[in-house]
């Protein structure tokens, strides 16, 4: 850890202690600690897969990444970051599938973390969030304390102050995500009636504070900013099934396609971009993608992009 990101992290703890009295309390880095990973190589992977076992899957489509060893590290605290906004079953496709969220938790702890976190700043009741989605149990069933499914704590959000940021200059963000060694993101894929479709740069809505509903408008390039704090070393796109209207809350099963499909790169623009094709839709259609990538924050062309199926 450089002494950048160690500087960063005191301002955090400092903040959640009551010790900084002024905003912002920090800035972000240069280049966010959680986006080495994608700007390390000139031609992103994008790895695709798909199976009906989703556990196995799981695994299936980290491979040509260099599993999850590549991303998590012996001793590391780990944030896996599903959707759970919603208060739905995983068959209407709101939320991230239980099944994928377990595997990806099970094989970070297997990978020697310490800990592993999942949480999300729901929209609909958190507890029937958590409950119906089927993400709490999914995470109480491996039967590992070192695995906890926590409800979001008010107190934890701290301001930070968004360096070079197109739209936002500061925000508040989840503590334990700024803090996290190894921060994955596990979005579903689906429609939204706003953004279009909501993948896995919307996904860092459930880890901000404040008025989420102000990052609605001119949300491609908020989006951006909001990313660069807290970009993921790992996105693993949940497409088993896929919601094509009516989204992000849904509820009509009619609106579900199953794909059972994962798909899965250090490069979240990249990842995003081809997710987009699920939906009959070009990179370019997607406001948040096209800033992402404007902004530095990863590949949305896909002729740029080396697409491994497996």
């Amino acid at each position: 850890m450089d002494s950048t990101r160690r500087a960063f992290l005191r301002q955090v703890a400092a903040c959640s202690a009551g010790l900084a009295v002024a905003t912002p309390v920090f800035e972000t880095l240069a280049r966010p600690a959680h986006a080495q990973g994608a700007a390390a190589s000139p031609q992103p992977v994008v790895a695709v897969a798909t199976g009906k076992d989703y556990a196995a899957l799981v695994a299936t489509v980290l491979a040509p990444l260099g599993t999850i060893t590549a991303f998590v590290k012996k001793g590391d605290k780990v944030v896996v970051k599903p959707n759970i906004g919603w208060d739905r079953t995983p068959e209407q496709a709101a939320n991230t599938h239980p099944d994928v969220l377990k595997a990806v938790v099970k094989l970070a702890l297997d990978a020697g973390a310490t800990q592993v976190l999942v949480f999300d700043r729901t929209c609909n009741n958190a507890k029937m969030c958590y409950q119906h989605s089927g993400i709490e149990a999914a995470v109480a069933s491996l039967n590992d304390d070192r695995a906890q499914c926590l409800h979001i704590d008010d107190r934890k959000f701290v301001p930070v102050a968004i360096k070079n940021g197109a739209v936002l200059t500061t925000w508040d963000f989840y503590k334990d995500a700024l803090e996290a060694d190894c921060y994955i993101n596990v979005p579903i894929a689906k429609h939204h009636g706003l953004s279009k479709l909501t993948l896995g740069m919307k996904n860092v809505m459930g880890v901000i504070g404040g008025k989420r509903g102000q990052i609605h408008q001119d949300i491609g390039n908020k989006l951006a900013d909001l990313n660069s704090v807290i970009a993921p070393k790992l996105t693993i796109i949940d497409a088993t099934r896929i919601l094509l209207r009516h989204g992000p809350q849904g509820g009509n099963l009619d609106d579900v396609k199953v794909l059972d499909t994962l798909i899965a790169s250090r490069d979240m623009i990249a990842a995003d971009a081809y997710a987009t094709t699920l939906f009959g839709l070009k990179p370019e259609a997607i406001t948040s993608t096209v800033a992402g990538h404007k902004a530095g924050l990863g590949e949305m062309d896909l002729d740029k992009v080396r697409i491994v199926k497996v």
